[in-house]
């Protein structure tokens, strides 16, 4: 399985940094999305996810520093999340941590949010 990295940029529209390691595990999508076509830009993060619960059956460290998404951003995001709590339903180990600014109330309450529709257990850590 492949490492999946996409650099981020800032322009009319923002497209976060993604970065999914299937050696370590360790996933890291950070800075703004805010996308003219989200669904495109989430398919592939999505089916990596797949893949890697399917194929790889080792711990997923998912970690989220975005600080802006928009609503289309939030649903792909959420759709992450289902997936990695499937995993973790059928016995995967799965960490998820969200860094956020201290002050970002709108932002912590969105985070509360996943929470609840999702059930993991993501940690909430300032940034």
């Amino acid at each position: 399985m492949e490492n999946l990295y996409i650099e981020g940029t800032h322009g009319t529209y923002f497209v976060p940094t993604v970065d999914f390691n299937a050696n370590s595990g360790r996933c890291e999508i950070s800075g703004e999305s805010y996308l003219e076509n989200t669904r495109k830009f989430y398919e592939p993060l999505l089916q990596w996810i797949e893949t890697f619960v399917e194929e790889e059956s080792k711990p997923i460290y998912f970690n989220i520093k975005l600080t802006y998404f928009n609503t289309s951003s939030s649903r792909a995001l959420l759709d992450m999340l289902n997936l990695l709590k499937e995993y973790e339903d059928r016995g995967g180990q799965v960490r998820v941590n969200w860094y956020h600014n201290v002050d970002d109330d709108d932002m912590i309450e969105e985070i509360e949010d996943y929470i609840l529709d999702t059930g993991l257990d993501i940690k909430m850590k300032p940034m």
